[in-house]
């Protein structure tokens, strides 16, 4: 992407914010409100109510139920998009014409294709596009990428995941739940919580060349897939499997990274220990996620708009990623 060192001139940045569900009430708006050169100016969400409810409670002056109004108010500097995947590329579409930096809700889209034809609109442009993979940004990631950068387990040979749990109350009682919808995410809760580590684990151990998988729905509970299991190569050579059960009898979160000289594990989703063993010294260190989870990931947003740093999730990491998933999932 060609971009200048700093893509504004101005601050406070304004943000429009299209959709404010769940993910926008603590995970992600409250941390651009946070950011000391952001300001969100408006918010959207089609039930005009519930809209209304959210702006008055975050504080929010402007509320729409029309996504173009906010993509196209001279208000608004830079869009975030935060609705279901179906809809991201359409909303992106619309952000990358009227020519404003975006940041979209992992996974980038349903389909490689599709993020493909967000990363090709805002790439035309030289535009900046952040995808929420957030991970890359918490302290915690960034401790495990320190100690691999170290070579505290020497040459790194494998890593495994293996993401478990039960099915829950809505999955078993059949209420609509668009994480489980085919039309909307076609791997179900892997497109939800997988896509968070696979793309951590690009962004430790670099690019994946091949990935393969089977995924399968065993519950018939609904019609996304509820078991995946994945192998994956880096460039480097590193090997990589994973298992994600959606009807298993119990959670469980678990990465091992093997390498020469010896192994860490830690969760993707769960705030577990991370664990460092080798031959000479045992590491447990508890690093807490801060309570505004997208934290330092917006910060790093701020900083890259202002020509600070570079941030570690934009559109072409997003992309990769999107691109393992389907392999994975057969597509």
């Amino acid at each position: 992407m060609t971009e200048s060192l700093s893509f504004f001139n101005k601050t406070p940045i304004r943000w429009g914010v299209i959709g404010c569900g769940g993910v926008a009430e603590i995970k992600s708006v409250p941390a651009y409100q946070m950011a000391k050169d952001f300001e969100v100016v408006m918010v959207m969400r089609r039930d005009a109510e519930k809209v209304e409810d959210y702006a008055r409670r975050h504080r929010v002056p402007q509320y729409t139920t029309n996504a173009q109004e906010v993509v196209e108010s001279r208000e608004v500097d830079a869009v975030y998009i935060a609705t279901p995947p179906d809809s991201h590329k359409e909303y992106a579409l619309l952000v990358a014409k009227a020519g404003k930096p975006c940041c979209i809700e992992k996974p980038m889209a349903p389909s490689y294709a599709d993020s493909l034809a967000i990363y090709k609109a805002f790439e035309e442009k030289g535009l900046p596009l952040f995808i929420a993979y957030y991970r890359r940004s918490l302290p915690r990631f960034n401790q495990i990428k320190q100690w691999l950068d170290e070579e505290k387990i020497g040459e790194v040979r494998h890593i495994h995941w293996q993401k478990t749990k039960p099915p829950s109350e809505i999955d078993l009682n059949g209420n609509y739940n668009w994480r489980t919808d085919n039309e909307v995410a076609p791997g179900g809760y892997f497109d939800d919580l997988a896509s968070h580590g696979l793309d951590l684990f690009v962004h430790l151990l670099g690019d994946i060349i091949n990935a393969q998988g089977l995924a399968v729905n065993q519950l018939g509970l609904y019609s996304a897939y509820d078991n995946i299991t994945g192998s994956w190569i880096h460039e480097n050579g590193v090997t990589g499997a994973g298992v994600w059960n959606f009807g298993s009898y119990h959670r469980e979160d678990k990465v091992e990274i093997f390498g020469s000289e010896g192994k860490i594990t830690f969760a993707v989703l769960d705030e577990a220990p991370l664990i460092l063993e080798n031959g000479s010294e045992k590491i447990e260190l508890e690093i807490p996620n801060p309570e505004h989870v997208q934290q330092y990931h917006v910060q790093n947003i701020q900083d890259h708009l202002n020509g600070i740093s570079k941030h570690p999730s934009q559109g072409n990491s997003g992309l990769h990623t999107s691109w393992v998933m389907d392999k994975i999932l057969g597509n």
